[in-house]
């Protein structure tokens, strides 16, 4: 099977030796060095996730993007995601272009509607246009991706009329649609003809089977083009089991409950955690054998074509998630494929 396997984070603010937290600029800073180092590792993509809080760091992921593609030479970048419904097409398509162009070629972009809502008023949009701001953004940026003139109009931002949108990519911009696990929003993606990036951050792969055969349906349905699917989930790798649990779990710990005071969510313990990284949960941490049978295992049973680690949660320090990048490249990856053969 020809699978990919990427990378990506947040930008999470993680903290030193000594257990203060970094500024933003020095995780920025260590973000671009682990992706240089996922280039060198061999792995195929490298995603950076846009936020507008306090624990993440990246609010702009092109720039960061940008840097990264000065220091790398093969490896795929992009976002996880970019928060569409927010910003306006045209400049996302014309940021992404420009990636593109210095990057030689290596350019992608995640578009999603936004699990965090910080954008919305932050940018002045009503959270009451949820769904319309995307429906619509999504089709003018479809639309677009055709890199001819464009006439449209709609409700949430001005018409265009005969418009030309510069730079153009030389092969085009490959464009992903995230999904956290709606049937509508399967649809929406094929109906669009993009791919399909499932965000699993809970419980096991298998319960995303219906998702992957709707989307199969809905695209023979429309007769849009078939993508190869992709599933983003959270991990870390170590050497051992209890080395790689004992790292990754303050930081899940941390971050579950900053997110659950704000969503209602009970105390993250240590017991779910270890329930997670088992077979009946969507994290993928532990050993390379364990990490590797366990990814294998997911594109066995939903049929992808790539799977993306998210290395970076939390607190969990750089030189943690350095050693983990290199362990993805070097041991998983090449296990995911003789396992796969």
């Amino acid at each position: 099977m020809d699978i990919e396997f990427g990378l990506d984070t947040f930008g999470d603010i993680t903290r030193d030796h000594n257990g203060e937290l970094l500024t933003a600029a020095e995780t920025i800073r260590n973000v671009v060095a682990q992706a240089e180092l996922a280039d060198n590792v061999g792995v195929d993509f490298f995603g950076v996730g846009e936020h507008h809080r306090a624990e993440f760091a990246v609010s702009a992921p092109e720039m960061v993007l940008a840097a990264i593609a000065s220091r790398t030479e093969r490896i795929r970048l992009g976002t996880a995601v970019t928060v569409l419904s927010s910003d306006d097409p045209v400049r996302v398509f014309e940021r992404f272009a420009t990636l593109d162009a210095v990057s030689s070629g290596r350019a992608e972009v995640v578009l999603g509607r936004g699990s965090f809502i910080e954008s919305f008023p932050l940018f002045g949009f009503d959270l009451r246009d949820y769904e319309a701001l995307f429906e619509e953004k999504l089709g003018l940026f479809v639309e677009l991706l055709k890199e001819q003139p464009v006439t449209w109009s709609g409700t949430m931002r001005a018409a265009l009329e005969n418009a030309n949108v510069f730079p153009k990519t030389a092969n085009g911009l490959r464009t992903w649609v995230g999904v956290g696990g709606s049937a509508e929003s399967v649809v929406r993606v094929a109906r669009h003809g993009l791919g399909l990036m499932l965000a699993i951050i809970g419980g096991p792969a298998a319960r995303f089977k219906p998702l992957v055969d709707l989307y199969h349906r809905s695209t023979s349905a429309f007769g849009t083009p078939e993508h190869p699917i992709a599933v983003h989930s959270p991990g870390h790798i170590a050497a051992t089991d209890e080395e790689a649990w004992d790292a990754a779990y303050p930081g899940f710990e941390s971050m579950n409950n900053t997110i659950g005071a704000e969503r209602g969510w009970p105390p993250y313990s240590r017991a779910r955690f270890q329930n997670d990284v088992g077979a009946a949960g969507a994290i993928y941490s532990g050993s390379p054998d364990r990490v590797a049978e366990k990814i294998a295992d997911t594109v066995r049973t939903l049929g992808i074509g790539r799977f993306d680690l998210k290395y970076a949660t939390g607190t969990l320090g750089h030189d943690q998630m350095m050693r983990s990048i290199e362990l993805y490249g070097t041991e998983v990856i090449p296990r995911v494929r003789e396992l796969l053969a």
